[in-house]
């Protein structure tokens, strides 16, 4: 299983410190005072949060993308044109 989940790094006016997120593996962030700090954070809460959904013999959620990336994957209405139809 892939484990590459996506991150997301940002600046909560709340907390007044950086805020490190995986959306894919619930309540799995931290925070630092620099967005280099809760990355680094955040990567080893994943680790514990992956052995822990392992021990537990719970199912991993598969790694998505986000919307951003989603639309760099998508083919444009030139690139469709140009493909030939798929059919099942």
């Amino acid at each position: 299983m892939d484990d590459h989940y996506r991150i997301e790094v940002f600046w909560s006016d709340e907390d007044e410190c950086w805020i490190a997120d995986i959306p894919d593996l619930r309540y799995c962030s931290a925070f630092g005072g620099t967005p280099e700090e809760a990355l680094a954070e955040v990567l080893i809460a994943k680790v514990g949060w992956l052995e822990s959904a392992r021990e537990l013999d719970k199912a991993l959620p598969a790694p998505s993308l986000s919307p951003a990336m989603i639309a760099l994957y998508e083919p444009t209405s030139a690139e469709r044109a140009k493909s030939p139809a798929v059919t099942a």
